[in-house]
């Protein structure tokens, strides 16, 4: 009898497991909520059916989520912006994502809402780049890369645009401009001064 109960018990507990909803927040490796490296932008439309999506870039004649899309929740919380690697091509898979909801979280609990000082604690940098108006870090082994705008650095390091910025001329305050994913199949992301 015991053996029965046992059994049951377990047959229980892996139903439950299965049943269990992925977290719809959680960045890991190659994956953002329900979105992966894979997924194609003419099926966001089915995996963010009970939120609402905004074409940025209207081309005429096309589907809702051909090119760059905003995603939103019915509440109005804006979630996600979504850029395609090719604008015209419904097919395309998705080459960056930026995220604007601090639900999304990291297996090291990175969010929007964290600091500069997480980082430090949890990854490892691979790069930073000085632009104009900010720094991109770069976390190595990930698909991760942050901007912060260069008015939370100390005022020697802001207005020289060649001067190589170290990780500890950033400090453990500073809050992210930009939380970005980028999916780049192998090609180096290209940030555009405007961008930043």
């Amino acid at each position: 009898m015991k053996k029965i109960l046992l059994v049951a018990a377990v047959a229980v507990a892996l139903f439950v497991r299965c049943e269990e909803e992925k977290n719809p927040f959680a960045i890991t490796e190659g994956n953002i909520g329900p979105l992966t490296q894979n997924t194609q932008m003419k099926q966001l439309d089915s995996i963010f059916a009970q939120d609402s999506i905004v074409k940025l870039n209207p081309i005429k004649g096309a589907i809702d989520t051909q090119g760059e899309v905003e995603v939103y929740e019915k509440g109005g919380a804006k979630l996600l912006l979504i850029s395609p690697y090719d604008e015209s091509d419904p097919t395309s898979t998705i080459s960056n994502v930026q995220v604007f909801d601090s639900r999304y979280s990291t297996e090291k609990g990175l969010t929007k809402a964290s600091t500069f000082k997480d980082v430090k604690a949890n990854y490892e940098i691979a790069a930073i780049e000085n632009a104009i108006n900010s720094v991109v870090v770069f976390l190595k082994d990930t698909d991760l890369y942050l901007t912060i705008d260069k008015k939370q650095l100390p005022e020697e390091v802001r207005y020289n645009f060649n001067q190589k910025i170290e990780a500890s001329q950033i400090p453990d305050t500073a809050t992210f401009k930009y939380f970005m994913i980028g999916w780049d199949a192998g090609e180096p992301i290209e940030i555009q001064e405007g961008d930043i």
